[in-house]
């Protein structure tokens, strides 16, 4: 059966989904160009022809899952509701338990970074981004009197350390901290950050 004859845009988004699946699979240093083609049934020539380097592709894939987690991240934080409400949406949804992009992408990003600097400025844009966009919100809502914070860009630099670290502790130490805890302690966190009680996060449940 032939194949849709795709745009240009089409074809390397496809080539960028499918980059991202096989690097998940397999990590950075494994996956070929050859892997990517063969997902899709083209040839290898074809990928070249839209990245020219393996380096090209992975790079412009984690732009791409980027992109994406970022888009997510900022259709919650720009809901019409109470900043706190909008930054506990953001914190369990990047939360190693929550739906954020695959763990293992980033976790494969962070340490191919230390040797590519194009992978290296994806990851970093992305990293200040998220902080900026909870900072801004955290800002927001100290304005609205919802709750207290000193320094917005602080409280968003700890959390996301935080949760960037029990993503390390689950997806590579499987076993050591449950899911459930990951959750709670993320809570607890963002509570104590803002100056609030665990009653008030709790009362956002009803």
């Amino acid at each position: 059966m032939a194949r849709v004859r795709l745009s240009v845009a089409e074809r390397r988004e496809e080539l960028l989904r499918a980059a991202i699946e096989q690097i998940e699979a397999r990590g950075v240093a494994a996956v070929r160009i050859a892997d990517v083609a063969a997902v899709l049934g083209v040839s290898n020539a074809l990928v070249l022809y839209h990245f020219s380097t393996k380096e090209k592709l992975v790079a412009a894939a984690f732009a791409y899952a980027a992109e994406d987690d970022l888009a997510q991240l900022r259709k919650l934080l720009g809901r019409r509701t109470t900043a706190l409400r909008r930054l506990r949406s953001a914190v369990r949804w990047y939360a190693p338990t929550g739906s954020a992009k695959g763990w293992r992408l980033w976790i494969e990003g962070w340490a191919v970074s230390l040797r590519e600097p194009a992978l290296r400025d994806v990851t970093r844009d992305l990293d200040k981004q998220w902080k900026a966009a909870l900072a801004e919100v955290v800002a927001e809502g100290v304005a609205a009197g919802e709750f207290q914070c000193p320094d917005p860009h602080a409280t968003a630099l700890r959390l996301t350390a935080l949760l960037d670290g029990l993503a390390v502790q689950l997806t590579s130490y499987p076993g050591s901290v449950s899911r459930a805890r990951a959750q709670e302690w993320a809570e607890e966190a963002l509570a104590r950050e803002l100056g609030l009680g665990a009653e008030t996060l709790s009362a956002q449940e009803r």
